[in-house]
């Protein structure tokens, strides 16, 4: 089976969803459709038929959880000893060289990609270009418009 990489933190953030999905929306969903019964003729009961679709999502996205989790390959980049390289789970301050513009990103697993939070999927193309580099080294991204020059800044585990 092929193990996914995910961080601590998106770890236990999956687990929480799961969480409260089994011990919170489940029963709620269940608490609904049984009160939808209760009105009477199911065929055309909205109340009813809106609540087995919401059953059916959430039921749906606990499978998903499940699988995601049993597959997950959780990496604690703060075990890790600290060598300047970046690799999954090191956030990175990277220099565009064009523009001299600074940002910083965390490379993390698809599930936990938020660019808004600066947090950048593993197998997004700035991912994959700064995996194996080193403080110092030049990274070129492809883009559509051809390839873009960062320059590794700093490399942190936290």
């Amino acid at each position: 089976m092929q193990k996914f990489p995910m961080t601590v933190l998106g770890e236990k953030t999956l687990r929480e969803e799961l969480d409260d999905l089994k011990t919170v929306q489940r029963p709620i969903v269940i608490a609904s459709i049984a009160e939808a019964r209760e009105h009477g003729d199911l065929k055309e009961n909205a109340e009813y038929h809106a609540a087995r679709e919401q059953q059916g999502f959430i039921e749906g996205r606990i499978q998903e959880l499940e699988g995601k989790l049993g597959s997950v390959q959780v990496i604690d980049v703060t075990q890790i000893p600290h060598t300047g390289k970046v690799i999954f789970g090191t956030t990175v301050e990277i220099i565009n060289l064009e523009t001299d513009a600074t940002v910083r990103y965390q490379i993390v697993g698809d599930d936990e990609a938020d660019i808004k939070n600066g947090k950048i999927s593993i197998s997004s193309p700035i991912a994959r270009a700064l995996i194996g580099k080193e403080e110092g080294d030049v990274a070129v991204v492809q883009t559509p418009n051809g390839g873009v020059e960062y320059e590794v800044d700093q490399v942190f585990h936290i």
